[in-house]
């Protein structure tokens, strides 16, 4: 069994990008599943139905979010009617949509995905790691095969998080800082770790954003809009395989490509 999973797809350059590498990213990895965060993918907040179609109709399996889910209006209705779109598990209860999944692949083959947000220097959400526990519960009954995007701000919050996970979770991967990191392994119990996948946008750029808007608003203190920069783009993400039998991955590999 093999994911594909594309780091934070920023704005237009980012959903060009994806949308581009995916059926190359295909031909080369033959994934079973390809998942893909797209929190950012409507001009660089958020996401539309519009954004999810395309993205979804372009060869990506399963998209997740993360604190800007609901920077869109039009996002709200979608998400309840969308199965293929996550938002963080750990919103209260009454949020629209859904934070996990079950997803059959080609071969017939039942994959769990969730989405959770970290709370260190982000919004007061829910337990993250409580919420993993009772998806972990809910969702390893029907298949050991489990990949979780966690969506934090903060590596040491990101590590917790894997280790806690580890030993029932296929993969942790970290999102939201769109940095990729060099700390991808396998954790002792079989879950592929890495702190961050970094993101599909603007390679020079401030996380994907206008290099001199940035510098305004770190020079003055005083409020600039991000724009979403232009240029050449980067993919990030990362390959993980699993061994279907155990839900424990045996290889994980970063994907970074310019586009």
């Amino acid at each position: 069994m093999r994911i594909v999973f594309i780091g934070d797809i920023i704005g237009k350059p980012g959903r060009d990008a994806a949308l581009a590498m995916t059926p190359i990213l295909r031909a080369e990895f033959s994934p079973d599943l390809v998942i893909a965060n797209a929190e950012n993918a409507a001009g660089g907040w958020g996401i539309t139905p519009d954004t999810a179609r395309v993205l979804l109709g372009g060869g990506m399996d399963v998209l997740t979010l993360g604190n800007h889910t609901w920077s869109k209006a039009d996002a709200f209705d979608f998400l309840r009617g969308e199965a293929r779109v996550l938002r963080p598990a750990n919103y209260p209860p009454g949020a629209p949509g859904r934070g996990h999944g079950l997803y059959k692949t080609a071969k017939g083959t039942l994959v769990g995905v969730a989405n959770l947000n970290g709370r260190t220097f982000m919004e007061p959400l829910d337990d993250p790691f409580r919420a993993a526990d009772e998806i972990i519960a809910a969702l390893r009954p029907q298949t050991p095969i489990l990949f979780f995007d966690f969506h934090a701000e903060t590596t040491s919050e990101k590590m917790a998080f894997g280790w806690h996970c580890d030993g029932r979770v296929s993969a942790v991967v970290g999102t939201h800082t769109h940095v990729q990191t060099a700390d991808e392994r396998l954790l002792p119990g079989g879950c592929a770790y890495i702190t961050d996948v970094g993101m599909c946008g603007p390679e020079n750029s401030v996380i994907g954003m206008d290099v001199d808007v940035v510098l305004a608003r770190f020079r003055t203190q005083l409020p600039h809009r991000f724009v979403v920069a232009e240029g050449a783009v980067r993919l990030c993400g990362v390959m993980v395989d699993v061994d279907e039998s155990t839900g424990h991955a045996t290889h994980i590999e970063r994907i970074s490509r310019p586009v």
